[in-house]
């Protein structure tokens, strides 16, 4: 039998996917990672890391993620950017690249992550790089000094207002529920930001401009009040939809919002498949869970290699 490409495949370089390298290598795996853009993922919008465990001077996610990705290529995981169109299973595994080519594993973990959620309102598209942005640290620089409203109330939420507020005296935060679904710290640090203003139960109904946003178009979900506000760029938090059309297409078992359903060892119903970090099925994402979810991973994919190998 002829060698294969790599002991594990790892598809996708964010906090789960690094992790999952940095420990496959040191388990002495022939570790290979593919990542179509940057490694780091959604952490590379971060600001500032300030609640990862022993990480007590702040950080970027750029920083962060530029560490862990030195950190796992020093243990001798390789790195290759390509973008994964097809993964299928015939004893070993054939993972298909956009470039044309096929490698060959004995396990692959599927670390895809997550794209923000769309509003789906009227605007939103027609507007999306000229006024609607899903990234306050990337786009929040170009409006300086400028009125700004943040969509959504959950922890990126929270942490993109608090970052706007550093760039402008007016922030905007609404949210369609009565109180953040945010962690109660981030939760009650936006609340008392004096330059954040929180309005509840609100909702954008249309975003309206011309060659660029001018306006939005608020409604009050109690009382039925609508209104239309001049602002000149919405960041919108409206969750996250899970990248598993991979997974789906080798029939992994997902679940009703289509993350990839997994046991406590990541495992996946395809022996040898494993899932980690946004794209799993659990109930609290953070970088220090997906960080986890990599090295559970990892590890007993060691295992499933060393037996799959004694086979030979």
């Amino acid at each position: 039998m002829a060698d294969l490409d790599a002991d594990l495949i790892i598809i996708g370089a964010g906090p789960a996917g690094l992790a999952a390298a940095q420990y496959g290598a040191r388990a002495n795996l022939k570790v290979l990672v593919i990542e179509q853009m940057s490694p780091g993922g959604q952490i590379l919008v971060i600001d500032r890391l300030e609640n990862y465990p022993g990480v007590t001077e702040q950080i970027s996610g750029y920083e962060f993620s530029l560490a862990l990705y030195k950190q796992a290529e020093s243990f001798g995981a390789s790195f290759l950017t390509d973008t994964v169109t097809s993964i299928k299973k015939d004893g070993n595994f054939k993972v298909g690249l956009a470039s044309g080519k096929t490698l060959t594993s004995y396990v692959v973990i599927l670390a895809t992550g997550s794209t923000p959620g769309l509003l789906g309102i009227p605007g939103e598209k027609e507007f999306a790089g000229k006024g609607v942005s899903y990234c306050a640290t990337c786009d929040g620089p170009f409006f300086k000094n400028k009125k700004m409203f943040v969509v959504g109330g959950g922890d990126a939420a929270c942490e993109e207002a608090r970052y706007l507020s550093n760039l402008t005296e007016k922030v905007v935060l609404v949210h369609r529920r009565d109180t953040f679904r945010a962690q109660k710290t981030l939760a009650e640090r936006t609340l008392k930001n004096p330059k954040i203003e929180v309005r509840f139960n609100t909702i954008i109904k249309e975003i309206k401009g011309a060659d660029k946003v001018k306006s939005v178009v608020l409604e009050n979900n109690k009382t039925g009040k609508i209104n239309e506000e001049n602002t000149d760029v919405i960041f919108i938090f409206a969750g996250t939809i899970p990248q598993s059309s991979l997974a789906r297409s080798l029939g992994a078992k997902l679940d009703e919002g289509g993350c990839v359903v997994t046991d406590q060892k990541m495992s996946t119903n395809i022996p040898g498949f494993y899932a980690i970090g946004d794209i799993r099925s659990d109930v609290f994402r953070q970088v220090v869970t997906a960080a986890a979810d990599g090295a559970i991973a990892a590890h007993n994919a060691s295992d499933y290699v060393d037996e799959a190998k004694s086979k030979k």
